[in-house]
């Protein structure tokens, strides 16, 4: 989005990132997806482990987005984004937790 300033010159605003950051963020993707699927077809751990990694390759593929393509950092109040994404997930959290918990909990009476 553009604005015009006092003097006369217009400015960019907008969370738009640079080719150079789309690239980075795509490489990171990439390896991010590279590393469970070979966890898993050359089976270099055991299931436990594999776990491990699939969930920790999430969470940092879920970061990479966060910052590469959905800037994050780059709004002009990115605390406020920050903020309404960590209260999405707080949402999501407890509908998959008292999910899970309905589920192992719910004794047909006999």
């Amino acid at each position: 989005m553009s604005k015009q300033s006092a003097h006369g010159t217009t400015e960019q605003h907008g969370g738009h990132g640079s080719l150079k950051s789309y690239v980075i963020g795509f490489v990171l993707s990439l390896v991010l997806t590279i590393i469970p699927i070979m966890a898993l077809e050359n089976g270099w751990m055991d299931s436990d482990k594999r776990i491990i990694i699939y969930l920790v390759a999430a969470l940092f593929q879920f970061i990479v987005q966060l910052f590469f393509f959905m800037h994050l950092k780059e709004e002009d109040k990115p605390r406020y984004n920050l903020m309404s994404l960590l209260l999405g997930l707080f949402i999501v959290f407890l509908i998959v937790i008292g999910s899970i918990w309905i589920m192992m909990y719910n004794m047909v009476a006999l």
